[in-house]
């Protein structure tokens, strides 16, 4: 099997999951009975994990590169067995602090997925950048996908029927990610390459802030959009096909992707994407009984999420090669996806119950507009 449709399997098997998870578990916390701020608590710890947990898997896998070409998809194997393994776990659970507990652990062994696929992607890409669009865009179909299917099963079935999906979807990423290539060795040029030098370089620290704050920005968006509109009257298929627009906005941008980083540069890209993202959930908040206002607002997904990812890992990939390209997508993602994804959760499950929908979404506009001054200031990538 070409090293592309091997990749490209991963990320529609990761991303399923992700799809099923993101999109219907708040709901399923709901019918247990849980309050918007214990669901807000609980959804908040896979991001608590990955604070700590990339960087650690990072470190391993740099470590254990330098001597086993196998050690980066090694950790992908592991990581997927404690995902199957935590999610049986949660079948039949209930308590809320149980949930959280359990949500947290399957977090921390399995929250170096992420940044270590991208790292390998770029690897096998070897500075074609503009290829990882044509891979990662596997991952947004298995998203919509698993949105669409799992919406419809869920109108005809009860929420509780999620768990044991997300217990088959995990098995899934297993079985992918035996089938990722081991990673190339380090170019000669980088080899003595140190992580602290470059996080002291220009424009690093502020790089790192900015995708903290994008992420915060979805805060409200993914704990409580299907919530809200849910709550304005949507039915869970057509929730599930809200959320379906945003993924097929992504992948129309990672088709274009190798275009559009040819005339553009990351610094330009990223701007665009905070942009949208201010846009994005003031239209959400306040135009939530508007199809036609959350449709246009879902397509800005093409940017706050697709573009500014794409921007961020490339950016990444380019600023942390070689024996530190592991620790540098980890870093990336304990930032911006953990504590900027927890930050954003427990504000989010803060503001919607003292200052309601529409300013609980206000706020992820706030948050975006810190992260475009912060890229005007100081990134230059």
């Amino acid at each position: 099997m070409p090293v592309a449709a091997r990749l490209a399997a991963y990320y529609f098997a990761f991303f399923a999951h992700a799809g099923a998870f993101v999109t219907y578990f708040s709901l399923y916390l709901a019918s247990l009975g849980l309050g918007a701020g214990e669901i807000a608590f609980a959804v908040a710890m896979p991001q608590a994990a990955r604070i700590v947990a990339p960087a650690l898997w990072g470190w391993l896998a740099d470590a254990w590169g330098a001597r086993y070409a196998s050690a980066k998809s090694v950790v992908l194997v592991f990581s997927a067995c404690a995902m199957l393994a935590g999610f049986a776990a949660l079948l039949g659970e209930s308590r809320p602090a149980a949930i959280a507990l359990t949500l947290l652990a399957l977090s921390l062994c399995s929250a170096g997925a992420a940044p270590l696929i991208e790292s390998i992607t770029f690897s096998a890409l070897q500075g074609r950048m503009g290829l990882y669009g044509p891979i990662r865009l596997w991952g947004s179909i298995g998203f919509i996908l698993s949105v669409l299917a799992v919406g419809a099963w869920l109108d005809g079935h009860e929420v509780a029927s999620l768990l044991p999906i997300l217990v088959g979807l995990a098995a899934g990423i297993l079985v992918a990610s035996l089938l990722v290539p081991r990673n190339p060795p380090a170019r000669a040029e980088h080899a003595h390459l140190r992580f602290g030098e470059v996080l002291r370089r220009p424009g690093v620290a502020a790089f790192f802030g900015a995708s903290l704050c994008m992420t915060a920005a979805h805060g409200t968006w993914y704990v409580f959009f299907s919530i809200h509109l849910a709550n304005a009257g949507y039915s869970k298929t057509m929730i599930g096909a809200l959320w379906t627009v945003g993924v097929l906005a992504e992948i129309v941008l990672f088709l274009r992707l190798p275009q559009l980083l040819a005339r553009f540069s990351l610094r330009a890209l990223l701007l665009a994407s905070f942009g949208c993202a201010m846009v994005r959930f003031i239209a959400i908040g306040w135009g939530v009984e508007s199809l036609a206002v959350v449709v246009a607002a879902q397509l800005l997904h093409a940017f706050t999420f697709g573009a500014f990812h794409s921007a961020s890992v490339a950016a990444v990939h380019r600023l942390f090669p070689g024996p530190v390209q592991a620790r540098g997508q980890a870093l990336f993602s304990s930032l911006c996806y953990g504590v900027g994804g927890m930050t954003g959760s427990l504000v989010a499950g803060i503001t919607w119950q003292s200052l309601g929908p529409a300013l609980s979404f206000g706020v992820g506009s706030l948050f975006a507009l810190l992260g475009a001054a912060l890229v005007a200031w100081k990134v230059r990538v």
